[in-house]
């Protein structure tokens, strides 16, 4: 059913389900695309926002339901199809080629074509015009790879306009821009409006939304909870629709008594090369036996701090670990005094996929297999052994090879490998991104389990329920600053989504826990 029975729907979704084996992703949603209007659609993660724009783009199918487009029912058998019948998809990860200019990526992959060759003039003039559409002052010429994040993003744009876009999706666009990059990004919204293109927007930045959105739909389990004028709605009443009347679960983890100060963070600022803050003065203290979670959306600046924090990325400040000032310490030296990271990306960044799973484990401590260069295999198999044990790491030997184990095993074997070191402070970035509810709760039983044991723990997390679930204390962090760091006791879903937007919350939580 439409929003208003007087406006231009030219895309509508009806009764759309989709399930990925047991998981049900979508649950018989009707959201319609309104033209020349901002059409904002909000949910928490896992809220199924991402899944049905895949089907709208022609990503994915839908095992239910329909898409009708001017009235009549259509089935998409990819993007380009999709993009053909005039949907066009900017996803949340930039996909240019940075090696190639501006008008060869608008037109890679459809080339427009003279005799047997390419008419390379008549795409440069339709980029530039295309580009001038949006009003933005880029270079056909340029190579993508020379250019601003900003600017990356309406190369973007141009791309799915340079085939008569009729309906633009845009993922979080916004994440990883400037405050004048999302000026001009706004700019070319309502100049899109204008010419009647109707703009389906994806983000968590409630204000923003406020600001940019005509139309709001709210998911939540993978059904449509609401859908009105922007002018019905407000922040509260978004929150409220997010998380479930009652303002979603109260759960609590029972939190361990903390010790001695073990990393005190001072002050840290990381940014990009062209100046931006992605970490801004944040400044915050870990505790021996206690777990603190990073809440934040996408962009917030917790990865770039825990990089910043191991000695990946440079930045500006103080990092102390047992009272030592470490800030000018390469990686390694911060490993040797028992600072590890587990990184989001498990694939690319933490396992060895040609290696077994005692190889993986082995990896870290091999100096102390081999004092004298050679590596006693004996030894190496006992600690293995032992910390297949420990973490309850489903695997028969050492020997398996780790592309055979689950994602939650593997998120264990990575872990392992930082334990195998003996650290005093263990960074985790997203540790649950990509395994099951089951392995999820396995690693958490695990983070519990070496707190308890006097590690201390910093973990990143984008999901309210897991950052209420494990942590003793939840730092909020929006737009690269602190906005609350408050006691896991104390702590609800409402304030932290609030936090995370940059709304502050209210004063007497701010006086009595030490909100920012």
């Amino acid at each position: 059913m439409s929003l208003l029975s007087s406006i231009k729907v030219p895309l509508r979704a009806e009764g759309v389900a989709k399930s990925y084996g047991a998981t049900r992703a979508l649950r018989g949603v009707d959201f319609d695309v309104v033209a020349g209007a901002v059409n904002v659609l909000i949910g928490e993660n896992g809220a199924g926002k991402s899944t049905l724009m895949r089907i709208l783009a022609g990503v994915e199918r839908p095992d239910e339901g329909r898409l009708l487009l001017d009235g009549e029912a259509v089935s998409f058998l990819s993007v380009r199809d999709a993009a053909r019948r005039g949907i066009g998809i900017v996803f949340q990860e930039l996909n240019l080629c940075p090696n190639l200019s501006v008008t060869e990526n608008i037109f890679l992959g459809r080339s427009v074509s003279a005799g047997l060759g390419i008419d390379k003039k008549r795409e440069h003039d339709r980029a530039a015009a295309v580009l001038a559409r949006l009003g933005a002052a880029i270079d056909p010429d340029a190579l993508v790879g020379d250019l601003r994040i900003g600017q990356q993003q309406i190369v973007e744009i141009a791309r799915a306009l340079a085939e008569d876009a009729r309906i633009l999706i845009l993922d979080e666009p916004t994440s990883a821009l400037s405050d004048s990059e999302v000026a001009t990004l706004f700019e070319v919204i309502a100049e899109l409006k204008r010419d009647g293109v109707g703009i389906v927007y994806i983000s968590h930045r409630l204000e923003e939304l406020m600001r940019i959105g005509d139309f709001i739909t709210v998911m939540r389990d993978g059904a449509l909870v609401a859908s009105v004028p922007v002018a019905e709605a407000s922040v509260p009443w978004i929150v409220e629709q997010m998380l479930g009347e009652t303002g979603g679960l109260d759960v609590r983890s029972a939190a361990n008594t903390p010790g001695a100060p073990v990393l005190e963070i001072e002050h840290a600022t990381v940014r990009r090369p062209d100046g931006m803050a992605l970490v801004d003065d944040v400044s915050l203290t870990l505790r021996a036996g206690e777990i603190v979670a990073i809440y934040g959306l996408l962009g917030a600046g917790r990865t770039e701090l825990l990089e910043h924090i191991c000695g990946a990325r440079r930045g500006e400040g103080t990092i102390r670990l047992n009272g030592e000032r470490i800030e000018r310490l390469s990686i390694a030296a911060r490993i040797e005094r028992r600072l590890l990271l587990v990184p989001e990306d498990r694939q690319r960044e933490g396992l060895f996929p040609n290696l077994q799973v005692g190889g993986n484990l082995a990896m870290s401590f091999l100096d102390q297999l081999a004092p004298r260069g050679l590596i006693s295999r004996l030894s190496e198999n006992r600690a293995v052994a032992a910390m297949i044990g420990r973490l309850g790491i489903k695997a028969r030997s050492g020997a398996t090879l780790i592309g055979a184990l689950s994602g939650g095993n593997q998120q264990k074997v990575v872990i392992g490998r930082c334990l195998m070191r003996d650290p005093v402070a263990i960074l985790l970035d997203e540790p649950s991104r990509g395994i099951d509810v089951g392995a999820r709760a396995e690693v958490f039983a695990t983070m519990r389990t070496l707190s308890a044991e006097g590690l201390a723990i910093l973990f990143t997390t984008s999901d309210l329920f897991e950052a209420l679930t494990i942590a003793d204390r939840v730092v909020v962090m929006a737009a690269g600053r602190v906005t609350a760091d408050l006691p896991a006791d104390v702590a609800d879903q409402t304030g932290l989504v609030r936090a995370a937007n940059g709304i502050p919350l209210r004063p007497p939580a701010i006086a009595a826990h030490g909100a920012i």
